[in-house]
């Protein structure tokens, strides 16, 4: 009973250790190359000419949806008209299109930072 008081401090303490870590990491960094005489205009985000990253988060999750949808749809079809066994054809023909669905958005994300 007395664990998951234990479990929880011990999950927040981890999650603070990283990102404490993380930040005084960059910070040591970036004082140690203004002290030897860095331009600090390489620790601004740079106009580079990549997608926002809401867009190409919202192109993924959009393509992830259809292709689920669509191995769903390919799922119930082949089950209708077949014999195969419908446990293993919904979780194969839906995992296949999804990972079809993010395959596609990887190759339009490359797209659109092209542009």
């Amino acid at each position: 009973m007395g664990s998951e008081l234990i479990i929880i401090p011990i999950i927040f303490g981890a999650v603070f250790g990283v990102f404490y870590l993380y930040f005084s990491t960059r910070n040591k960094e970036r004082l140690a190359l203004i002290e030897k005489g860095a331009d600090a205009s390489i620790f601004m985000r740079g106009k580079s000419r990549t997608a926002p990253i809401w867009k190409v988060l919202i192109l993924n999750f959009a393509l992830l949806l259809m292709g689920i949808g669509l191995g769903t749809f390919i799922a119930m079809l082949i089950d209708n008209y077949t014999t195969l066994d419908e446990d293993a054809l919904y979780p194969a023909i839906i995992f296949f299109m999804a990972g079809v669905g993010l395959f596609v958005g990887f190759n339009m994300t490359k797209k659109l930072d092209q542009e």
